[in-house]
């Protein structure tokens, strides 16, 4: 099938839950590791900052190759190219899974975010392709799914198997699920390349690659990602840190909180891109990101409340938080023509990289750790997050939606 062929209902339902599918495998590999610590810390006799860098490794590896694939990725076949580097993504998961010293495990997962990267980015740039704009909304929300299905099953599960057997069964379970994805991936997607046939003669990768740059319509829709994600990881790394710590939650209760908080965006993410779809991909985004304030101040002043209470706004945190980024993503996705549609989306995944990496470094630099074993000034993170999720509205208000 050929992109300019367009999709029957069918077929692009079936795309979009393998891209869904893709999607969970890359989202638990990258989730997986902060859960695993404890193994990971007792089988290597690591350090905290030596398993900082295991975790830093991926997403600061993903943004670097985003931008570099930015200089290359519009002059392929997307379908070929995708698998391609999905493929690549699969072997460096099994890498991380036959690791056995520290510093193969860090080149694994280095190499598990350089492809993880590129094809994030690919994802959203197949979606933009293929699904129409009036119905990328619900589109972006059956991918969103992804992200709750690791945290409702994926994380659980890959949990339970390392307790049972060990930390490298679970990497080499993802590996597996990814070479299966990789043979129905090459029957189910369709063939991607109205983007070189609308391109014309190509400049020098350098000159493509500031077409994108250059842009303001471009710039402003990086802004706006950028201060999304940059909004919710002010305050996501230590959610769990100060519900132990502050607020009273025992670990035994952990899990039941982002079991909690995952099924219930496995319900709302598809409405809220149903909703995004028919009211407006701005509209929603305004809707969602101001009802998001409540939960995102809540959950850093929830010390003292039972636990119950705690549940409930954590699963608000949850829903609206990732939320926002449905009509979000739907928006971003929009802001640029096609033929040069996967630099750019390819870029905006390095931004979003960014984002996460500079918040998390930020909020360790305010959140302390007080006498009493209590985390200090976590509130000062939400005040952050209000003021970039302001700046990300003042720049959605400003993309000029280009189908």
């Amino acid at each position: 099938m050929n992109q300019a062929t367009p999709l029957s209902a069918k077929a692009e339902r079936s795309l979009l839950l393998t891209l869904a599918a893709i999607q969970f495998t890359h989202i638990l590999d990258f989730m997986i590791m902060m859960p695993l610590g404890p193994h990971l810390t007792r089988s290597f006799n690591l350090s905290v900052s030596q398993f900082g860098l295991l975790v830093s490794s991926y997403t600061l590896a993903a943004g670097a190759s985003g931008l570099l694939a930015a200089l290359f990725i519009d002059r392929f076949e997307r379908k070929s190219l995708f698998l391609v580097l999905y493929g690549l993504f699969g072997l460096s998961t099994l890498a991380c899974g036959l690791a056995q010293s520290y510093e193969a495990l860090l080149v694994a997962r280095t190499l598990a975010g350089i492809f993880g990267g590129i094809q994030s980015g690919l994802v959203h740039t197949m979606v933009a392709d293929l699904v129409p704009f009036e119905r990328r909304g619900k589109a972006m929300g059956i991918l969103m799914t992804a992200f709750s299905a690791s945290t409702v099953m994926g994380v659980p599960l890959g949990l339970l198997i390392a307790d049972q057997w060990n930390w490298h069964v679970p990497f080499v379970v993802i590996a597996g699920a990814s070479a299966v994805l990789v043979v129905l991936g090459q029957r189910l997607l369709p063939v991607m390349n109205t983007h070189l046939k609308q391109a014309g003669e190509r400049p020098s990768v350098w000159a493509g690659l500031m077409q994108v740059v250059k842009v303001r319509n471009h710039l402003t829709a990086y802004s706006m990602t950028f201060c999304l994600l940059f909004a919710g990881f002010s305050v996501i790394p230590y959610i769990t840190l100060y519900m132990t710590n502050n607020a009273g939650m025992t670990t035994q209760q952990v899990p039941l909180m982002y079991l909690l908080g995952g099924l219930a965006t496995l319900v709302s993410a598809p409405w809220i891109g149903r909703m995004a779809d028919q009211a407006g991909k701005l509209v929603t985004l305004r809707r969602i990101t101001l009802l998001s304030v409540l939960p995102l101040m809540g959950i850093t002043v929830s010390a003292g409340l039972p636990v119950w209470a705690l549940m409930v706004i954590c699963t608000a945190f949850f829903v609206l938080v990732s939320g926002r980024m449905i009509p979000g993503m739907a928006l971003a996705s929009s802001a640029a023509n096609p033929a040069v549609r996967g630099a750019y989306m390819t870029l905006n995944s390095a931004v979003q990289s960014s984002a996460m990496a500079l918040a998390s470094l930020l909020g360790g630099h305010v959140v302390v750790n007080q006498a009493d074993g209590t985390l200090g000034n976590y509130w000062v993170c939400a005040f952050i997050a209000l003021g970039m999720n302001a700046l990300a509205l003042l720049a959605a208000s400003r993309v000029k939606v280009q189908t």
